[in-house]
């Protein structure tokens, strides 16, 4: 089920005095929208000139009848906010910020491009050990979100519950994915092991250097990441399901999916309700097609987080909303990471000038005040 722009959602607490929540999905307000392929040609500026139509990714969905036909699902970057009114306004881009977002996309997609063309040879015909290197690197940039994000947090400069409980749901879910090619055999070559594992570590160091520089950089990087994973999967069913649906699936699968706790299977993702998606594993072409809506649902995700201050976890509500993530207790800052800092530095009148300001408009006040 993929939720519309003015879907609402209305769930009533079990207690005596009942109290009415609301759901609100909502796509998030953003010149730098998702775009399919990770194209950076395909930008939508200036906003006067942007299509309405949402961006989409077509997936293949194979069905279980005699003449299996071909369903696509289309899907784009929308997160649980607390309400219009509350949603973040950006200003319109200048020629700039354009400039910097097409030279970021075009970074990401000639690093995308190349890790995908090095696997393509090394692990051609050999499909569990390309997807165990694929999910070991896939849940680097979640832990290295998280440590810029205590980082910030550790310093005074603003604290984002949401963000660090989504992207810890996220490497959960990649977490899983990765025991399941585990349990499949993906990891039984040494070599394979090795090269996964030092990926993953320079993979790291590069995602907390680009998270830090520009956070809008790091999501979307990571956004192509799991596009080519949703593709690699779409591939795989569409090529071997047949046989999938001989094969028993994984212990680890079944329980991960259908068994205790599925709090962290929901938080991940961002643009559906709790309880709105419930898997069914019966064999492992269940197993195959439930990773493969995982990183459609992490592609939604990471579009919305290239919206600033746009990311709710699907288990917060706008009348609950945290003091951690308001900045009662913590001074926010108005930007985040080095780039949008110091494009805001430049743009933007300096704290003391503010200051001036504002006491130049007490004094007015004041003598207004006095005249009359």
């Amino acid at each position: 089920m993929i939720l519309s722009s003015s879907t609402v959602f209305t769930i009533s607490s079990p207690s005596s005095a009942t109290k009415t929540r609301r759901y609100i999905a909502q796509t998030p307000q953003s010149p730098f929208l998702f775009t399919r392929n990770c194209n950076p040609t395909s930008l939508p500026f200036p906003p006067s000139t942007r299509s309405t139509k949402p961006c989409s990714v077509q997936a293949a969905v194979l069905k279980e009848n005699e003449d299996e036909k071909v369903v696509e699902e289309s899907f784009r970057p929308s997160t649980f906010t607390r309400g219009p009114e509350a949603s973040p306004q950006p200003s319109p881009p200048t020629e700039l910020d354009k400039w910097v977002v097409k030279l970021e996309r075009s970074v990401n997609v000639f690093l995308t491009d190349s890790v995908v063309t090095i696997l393509d040879a090394l692990y051609h015909g050999r499909d569990y050990a390309r997807f165990y290197v694929l999910e070991t690197i896939a849940r680097v940039p979640y832990f290295a979100f998280i440590s810029v994000l205590h980082l910030y947090e550790s310093f005074g400069w603003w604290r984002r519950s949401d963000y660090i409980k989504v992207h810890f749901a996220e490497s959960w879910n990649e977490m899983h994915h990765l025991l399941i090619m585990e349990d499949l055999g993906g990891n039984s070559w040494w070599l394979d092991r090795f090269l996964a594992q030092h990926m993953a570590f320079f993979y790291y160091i590069m995602t907390v250097l680009m998270y830090a520089l520009s956070p809008r950089m790091a999501y979307h990087f990571s956004e192509c990441v799991e596009i080519h994973a949703f593709e690699t999967y779409d591939k795989f069913i569409k090529a071997r399901g047949e046989d999938l649906k001989k094969m028993p699936a994984p212990e680890v699968a079944v329980k991960y999916y259908t068994e205790g706790d599925l709090y962290l299977f929901d938080e991940f993702q961002t643009s559906r309700a709790p309880n709105s998606r419930r898997p069914k594993i019966e064999n492992l072409y269940d197993v195959f097609l439930n990773i493969r809506d995982d990183e459609a649902e992490h592609c939604k995700t990471m579009g919305a987080c290239q919206t600033h201050g746009n990311l709710r976890s699907p288990h917060s509500y706008p009348e609950d909303a945290s003091e951690d993530d308001t900045g009662s207790e913590f001074r926010q800052a108005d930007c985040e990471g080095v780039a949008d800092c110091l494009d805001k530095s430049v743009t933007s009148p300096s704290s003391k000038q503010k200051q001036n300001i504002r006491g130049k408009e007490n004094k007015e006040a004041v003598y207004t005040s006095r005249d009359e």
